[in-house]
């Protein structure tokens, strides 16, 4: 982080201005349909989160409910259709991708799948190194000593051993360590960790997650955690919020959040987890009935309202529930919790209109 970038940031956090703001952030693709007709996917409808310096908060859901588009949305990869992106302060969302390196410095990722994520043909220091040759990070020896500091960071020791491999000859485990340093050379503020331990071993999770801690306290790194997984959710993320098809449907405490869930659709996610007890091997699980709607074909009212064991005919199916603030911590989007003892944010608003998407995908270094 170059002094400039600094003060900006200290500037930022004197004002209390969360480090990434997102404020009601739509992403909608068109897509092919039948003959000559073309359809709207709205991956995300209206998503409002923040997150501080040295945060980790949680998005937890089914696959397909716009996680990791929320996840690209925030790294700038994709311009959303509507909504803002701002970071320490200044709205990124229709910064040009020519002027985004400072932002890129500062804003990193590291991804769900190791073994596709690095470049089989470049060795394991061309990797970390990569992304300092293309931000002009110092000289070739500086760079070198860089890379050491990465790979001793994420434990990959010691750092010559790894340098001169390649991908191929690592496990999943340490691939991906490797890509936590390639994020980690510029010392950036944001990552976000887009699954980073569904495709590795049961042993390697708890390391990985481990490790992740470890650098956030060191470098008060703020993350966005991404997962399908309640489990590490809940030991990884002190904050959590629940998505379905396009929308957070409910945010909280990660722990509250398993322990008093809110909104059905949580609830059904909790009833889904296995619980390692004998007894319940012949015990019948109550669990959501159906499959996610499209988001091409997002049904009216709630959004969940299809598959909600609380359904209330004529309200849930066409009016769109109000977020409700329970508690100063805790907020549901749901009908059950929108009588007066409870703050209404702001009513729902219908989706917006069908805009075709002018988003440009990016690259993150």
């Amino acid at each position: 982080m170059t002094e400039l970038q600094a003060a900006r940031a200290a500037t930022a956090q004197e004002r209390g201005v969360p480090m990434l703001e997102l404020r009601d952030v739509a992403m909608h693709f068109r897509a092919r349909g039948r003959g000559f007709r073309s359809t709207t996917v709205r991956a995300l409808d209206g998503v409002t989160l923040t997150l501080d310096r040295g945060e980790t908060v949680a998005i937890v859901g089914e696959s397909g409910c716009g996680k990791t588009t929320l996840g690209r949305v925030s790294l700038r990869l994709l311009r959303p259709t509507a909504g803002q992106v701002v970071f320490d302060g200044e709205d990124v969302t229709r910064t040009p991708e020519r002027r985004l390196k400072p932002f890129r410095r500062r804003a990193q990722g590291i991804f769900q799948d190791p073994f596709t994520s690095l470049d089989p043909y470049m060795t394991i220091g061309q990797i970390v190194e990569e992304p300092l040759v293309i931000h002009g990070a110092g000289a070739a020896a500086a760079r070198r000593e860089r890379v050491r500091w990465a790979l001793d960071e994420v434990r990959l020791r010691p750092a010559e051993d790894f340098v001169d491999r390649f991908p191929h000859l690592l496990s999943g485990g340490q691939r991906q360590r490797v890509g936590i340093a390639r994020a980690l050379t510029l010392t950036p503020d944001y990552m976000l960790a887009d699954e980073p331990v569904s495709m590795i071993d049961a042993s390697s999770r708890a390391e990985i997650l481990a490790l992740l801690g470890e650098l956030q306290e060191r470098h008060r790194i703020g993350y966005l955690y991404i997962t399908h997984d309640i489990a590490t959710a809940r030991h990884f993320a002190p904050t959590a919020a629940v998505m379905y098809l396009g929308r957070i449907v409910e945010q909280g405490p990660t722990r509250q959040l398993i322990s008093d869930p809110l909104h059905p659709y949580t609830k059904g996610l909790l009833n889904a987890v296995p619980e390692p007890d004998p007894a319940n091997r012949l015990a019948e699980r109550i669990v959501l009935p159906g499959e996610a709607p499209s988001p091409a074909n997002v049904p009216g009212g709630c959004r969940f309202h299809p598959r909600c064991p609380a359904f209330m005919a004529g309200l849930c199916d066409v009016v769109p529930p109000p977020i409700v603030r329970i508690d100063p911590l805790r907020s549901v989007e749901c009908h059950l919790y929108g009588d007066d003892d409870h703050q209404r944010v702001r009513e729902a608003e219908p989706p917006p209109d069908d805009t075709e998407n002018t988003a440009q995908d990016g690259e993150t270094v």
